[in-house]
């Protein structure tokens, strides 16, 4: 069983930055694929980003490298920079575990307004 729990969200204007984290439960977090995916209202939920063990990345198209994933094992911990912010990168923001069994935190809003 692995419990995550996303923080970070919040209001930002567009043009601006915001970093959120997820921290995972449980011994085995470095042997798990993390990811950070996102749904907006009404539509479906897209994989923003995800990151291997390794350290190994992809993002999807819509990113245009303006998102970096990263994680830091010793801390069970995966982050997502996100920058250049528009209102189109509004929605909820899920983190994921992938590995033996998928896991989902309970999301955090991100909301890009002025």
């Amino acid at each position: 069983q692995v419990q995550l729990v996303e923080s970070g969200g919040g209001l930002v204007q567009p043009g601006g930055s915001l970093k959120l984290s997820c921290v995972a439960s449980g011994r085995i977090f470095q042997t798990y694929v993390m990811g950070w995916y996102r749904q907006a209202p009404g539509k479906e939920r897209d994989m923003v980003a995800r990151i291997t063990p390794g350290g190994k990345t992809n993002y999807g198209d819509f990113v245009k490298g303006r998102f970096t994933i990263s994680r830091d094992n010793a801390k069970s911990t995966v982050y997502l920079q996100m920058n250049s912010l528009t209102s189109e990168d509004t929605a909820v923001y899920y983190c994921s575990a992938s590995g033996v069994g998928r896991y989902w935190g309970q999301g955090t809003q991100v909301t890009v307004s002025s």
